[in-house]
């Protein structure tokens, strides 16, 4: 059974071992790096969520309020550990964070910058209702800005 968790004194270290695929490493920040964000993003409501299965952490995911406009919750990353990839984990994560923020209801929409050339992430995304803003970031050009938006 896949849940979304938190970050404990008894889950962290377990969190910061999990990996990636020499490739992803381009897309995906380190477990490390997701832990360090949650902390340097909290001013902006930031939480890192665990991805587990059966009790065991396989994932992390990081999450922030972004009160600029559009006003969104801004999905930093979405890590699902080597070992664990092509199960359906991310996406089954991704529904649930989703649920959860949309009960929040703060914001109307989730907000996620993906690389144009990392098809698994962009097919997870639009697996669960992403969809291409159209928006290029001068600072990421190279990237899509996509949006989930609430009841829709």
């Amino acid at each position: 059974m896949i849940r979304l968790g938190e970050i404990t004194e008894e889950n962290w270290v377990e969190a910061a071992g999990l990996e990636l695929e020499e490739e992803q490493k381009r897309y995906v920040a380190s477990p490390l790096g997701i832990l360090a964000r949650g902390y340097v993003f909290r001013d902006s409501r930031a939480r890192v969520f665990t991805v587990e299965e059966d009790g065991r952490v396989v994932g992390l995911t990081l999450v922030r309020d972004l009160d600029e406009e559009p006003a969104v919750y801004d999905l930093q990353q979405l890590l699902i550990d080597r070992r664990y990839q092509n199960r359906g984990i991310g996406t089954e994560a991704l529904r649930q964070l989703l649920a959860l923020l949309e009960e929040e209801r703060k914001y109307p929409a989730v907000e996620v910058c993906v690389k144009k050339e990392d098809g698994p992430a962009l097919r997870v995304y639009e697996k669960t209702g992403f969809a291409d803003t159209g928006y290029i970031d001068e600072d990421a050009p190279d990237s899509l800005n996509l949006m989930h938006r609430f009841g829709e």
